[in-house]
């Protein structure tokens, strides 16, 4: 027995000398990122850090404005949202940049700004913490008018004439936008869903109607406004957990056999303009149902793609569904596959394509072309709080992916990725951007969090390039922390982001040998060919049209 024992007691040891060296050559690899970024001609890798201070390198973009964030928006006592460690006692302990930022535990994103949305001269910013309400100036200069505080992530908006939209999530949301939480036992009190805000009186926004679901509202979209202004549909996107049957009856866990589960369904919701508080459910799609068995998880069931690939989501959901109304059509970017939708029936979504990619491990977000001929989807590998910009990162992970739309296919060209390497603690990886409406071209402004933002030129499908950045230091030489860009937008001559620690910054674009004078003012005049013409919604696209004056 004793005999025994000490063969176990060797083997351990050896196992525990393989982790050690396997961590070792992990924290030997970071340092070789340094010195591989260190080696790179572009002026974005090598940037000096900095919370308000960090070092800036910018191409063909101005950078007009720079706000930080409002007072009530942000934690005074830990204004970066810094993670707390939960092994204090292994701090001298070997670990990588990534493995101190995994040991440690987040604040929830408690106070960081997420999408925007805009109408006539007023921006509304999103937040985990609520939403501000910013008047623009023909500089392009935001000026807060006010601010609402509703903690409950992930804060994304849309506007509808005088209604506000917002996604909420957490489970710490309430009702009635309380700061206390609301615990962790069922409660009536609890909310997770679609909250809808009367903006008439921009400087008090007031909640009428709220709209509960079983996996709250990550994103949704506007899919339309009636003739008569009297219903809007939206898409909601749910990714969270699903919610105790105690808290809301029609809630079902995923159980085998059971095609109640509140998986592999986006939910369709209509608001009565003139009566936003009985705004509801009115259908839950199972949309990645498999077309011969009815299985409900008919799409991606997860996984890598084989040797060298990527571990892809499994297709239980759509993180974001952009739609373009006019062209009957909506892309889905839905964790494990992109999907083509043909809405002609917004109640009832067909899938028209379906397609995968081997180096996507989160299908993230899509944006069409301005004709509705090409889409560009994201990959979010890491979630969005992990380098993944890194020197060695492939180019194909963590990337866009272009296609051509061709007889109701989606038919791949290339791959984008921001060139530039970042360091281990700057998070980065491809999230939210538009296109800039340049007559004859097909341009796209992205944010890639601590990657700064990127500015594409994708004419040519199959060879994007790009054209335009700006990017900041990382925060923090030594800590990764989550910051930088979650959404870059462009409106009305201007290029507005949201940054998740620091603000909101406010660009504008410059001639270069790639967009000539001619070019910026065709942006600059371009307005949306149908509905209103000063208005611009994250997963909505409409076609502009440019004037001649």
């Amino acid at each position: 027995m004793f005999d025994n024992i000490s063969f176990l007691r060797v083997q351990i040891l050896r196992v525990l000398r393989l982790l050690l060296l396997q961590l070792v050559l992990l924290v030997e690899i970071e340092r070789m990122n340094g010195f591989l970024t260190g080696l790179s001609s572009d002026p974005r890798a090598s940037l000096q850090s900095g919370l308000y201070t960090a070092e800036s390198a910018i191409l063909n973009l101005d950078l007009v404005a720079s706000l930080k964030k409002p007072d009530g928006f942000y934690d005074p006592n830990n204004i970066l949202e810094e993670e707390i460690s939960n092994n204090e006692e292994d701090d001298d302990e070997v670990k990588t940049v990534e493995e101190r930022s995994r040991d440690s535990r987040s604040p929830m994103l408690s106070f960081s700004n997420t999408d925007m949305a805009f109408k006539d001269n007023i921006m509304v910013a999103g937040s985990y913490h609520g939403f501000n309400i910013y008047e623009l100036s023909q500089q392009g200069n935001p000026t807060l008018v006010s601010s609402v505080i509703c903690p409950g992530g992930q804060g994304d908006v849309s506007i509808v004439g005088n209604l506000l939209i917002m996604s909420v999530e957490q489970t710490r949301g309430r009702v009635d936008c309380g700061l206390q939480g609301a615990g962790s036992e069922p409660t009536p009190e609890r909310f997770r869903g679609i909250r809808i805000f009367d903006i008439s009186d921009l400087r008090k926004p007031k909640q009428v109607g709220i709209v509960q679901t079983c996996r709250g509202s990550h994103t949704h979209s506007v899919v339309s406004v009636d003739s008569n202004d009297e219903m809007i549909i939206v898409y909601n996107s749910g990714t969270s957990s699903i919610r105790d049957q105690e808290e809301m009856e029609s809630c079902y866990e995923a159980v085998p056999g059971d095609t109640r589960t509140a998986l592999f369904r986006i939910d369709v919701i209509e608001i009565p303009v003139k009566n936003p508080a009985a705004a509801r459910i009115v259908k839950s799609p199972t949309v990645f149902a498999d077309a011969e068995s009815g299985a409900l998880g008919g799409l991606w069931a997860g996984g890598d793609h084989g040797d060298d690939t990527q571990d892809t989501s499994r297709t239980e959901e759509c993180h974001d569904i952009t739609v373009f109304p006019s062209a009957k059509l909506a892309a889905g970017a839905c964790s494990g596959n992109g999907i083509l939708f043909d809405i002609s029936d917004p109640y009832n979504p067909q899938r028209l394509d379906v397609v995968t990619d081997t180096g996507f491990a989160y299908w993230h977000s899509a944006t069409f072309n301005n004709d509705g001929t090409k889409v560009i989807f994201t990959d979010e590998w890491g979630g969005g709080s992990r380098p993944r910009c890194r020197a060695w990162d492939p180019l194909t992970w963590g990337a866009d992916a272009i296609y051509d739309i061709v007889d109701g296919k989606l038919i791949f060209q290339s791959h984008y990725k921001m060139p530039a390497p970042q360091k281990e603690t700057e998070n980065c990886v491809a999230h939210n951007g538009s296109i800039v409406p340049v007559q004859g071209r097909d341009i796209f402004v992205q944010a890639w969090y601590q990657g700064g933002v990127s500015l594409i030129d994708f004419t040519d499908s199959k060879n994007p390039i790009e054209i335009g950045y700006f990017d900041r230091g990382p925060i923090s030489d030594d800590r990764l922390l989550t910051g930088g860009y979650w959404s870059v937008y462009y409106y009305e001559g201007f290029i507005y982001a949201t940054e998740i620690v620091r603000g909101i910054d406010v660009f504008k674009l410059l001639p270069s040998e790639y967009l000539s004078v001619d070019d910026i003012k065709s942006a600059q005049k371009a307005r949306p060919a149908i509905g209103p013409k000063r208005l611009f919604n994250p997963q909505q696209q409409v076609p502009m049209t440019w004037s001649s004056r």
